[in-house]
């Protein structure tokens, strides 16, 4: 217990565990019936943390120190490899924490992250999957394997259908459509549902995959699945991604990196900006303008390299 004095009052700081706080802040989230996408992404943000400080030698929430966040942030690019929108996620979510820690326990004041700045983001969007990657990638699932298959019908999905990393793996099997291509995402960002499509060879290998190795549907409805047949985490895509990434010889894409590709490729295949705004499933056509930004300065770039006036004077 923490007793800290004032010239009028006595205060008394309870000092819980880190993982007591933890476990409170998302007993707090569910009875405010959060998202369950939403918790989970505290729950997975939070365990980090909690275990870096813990490692560091930081076992309350009243022992951290501004330093000690900024120092986790430069571990997440150093260590981690984020980018900047991945630091902001984890920056935001710490800070959600700590305002709640803050009003939970009446210490007010006491809150390291007051003095951490959050970091910059770039106003552009970062670029996107380039496709002769994505086609290396598939040229690595050759076998009718259950990896092999999975992971083809995984990417050219997460590509055809400009789904977030969490609606991709939230979706269940019978949330598609082979006959249409219709793909029901349930609980998107925001908890709007909304129908994207898949074309007619992302929903042959969708079916091959599982007609050959998914005769567990009635016991797991989930889509994606892993070696033991549990629905397939963040984690877990992000270790497919590395692997065919590896196998293909090429830089490890992000889950998003394959949003930014649809959006992109769509624009330039003539898709009109309200129908992809619906697709991606944005309340506004602001990210989308910022897309349309990125296309054009690809084409003027092509353009400037390939200019028959400029390369024949």
């Amino acid at each position: 217990m923490a007793i800290e004095h004032s010239q009028t009052r006595l205060f008394v700081l309870l000092r819980t565990s880190l993982a007591e706080d933890i476990a409170a802040f998302i007993t707090d989230c569910q009875a405010r019936r959060l998202s369950s996408r939403t918790i989970r992404r505290y729950q997975e943000e939070l365990v980090a943390v909690r275990e870096w400080l813990e490692g560091q030698g930081i076992k309350a929430v009243l022992d951290i120190r501004p330093e000690h966040l900024r120092n986790y942030l430069i571990h997440l690019a150093e260590e981690h490899k984020r980018n900047a929108g991945g630091q902001h996620i984890a920056y935001r979510v710490i800070r959600t924490f700590l305002k709640w820690h803050e009003r939970e326990f009446d210490h007010w004041g006491f809150n390291p992250m007051t003095k951490v700045q959050a970091p910059k983001l770039s106003k552009e969007p970062l670029p996107p999957v380039p496709l002769e990657h994505v086609q290396a990638m598939l040229a690595t699932c050759r076998t009718r394997g259950f990896r092999d298959m999975r992971d083809k019908a995984l990417i050219m999905t997460l590509l055809d259908t400009g789904a977030r990393a969490a609606e991709l793996l939230a979706l269940n099997a019978d949330d598609v459509n082979l006959a249409t291509g219709a793909v029901f995402i349930r609980n998107g960002k925001g908890g709007k549902a909304r129908v994207v499509y898949v074309g007619a060879k992302t929903r042959r290998e969708i079916a091959r995959y599982l007609r050959l190795h998914r005769h567990d549907l009635k016991q797991q409805p989930a889509l994606w699945v892993g070696i033991r047949w549990e629905r397939l985490t963040h984690a877990g895509l992000w270790r497919i991604l590395e692997r065919r990434a590896a196998l293909a010889g090429v830089p490890v894409p992000a889950p998003h990196s394959f949003r930014r590709a649809f959006a992109i490729l769509s624009l330039r295949g003539g898709m009109d900006m309200e129908s992809l705004r619906r697709l991606l499933g944005h309340s506004d056509l602001s990210i989308i303008s910022r897309y349309l930004r990125q296309d054009q300065d690809d084409l003027r770039a092509a353009h400037m390299k390939a200019s028959p006036v400029d390369n024949l004077l």
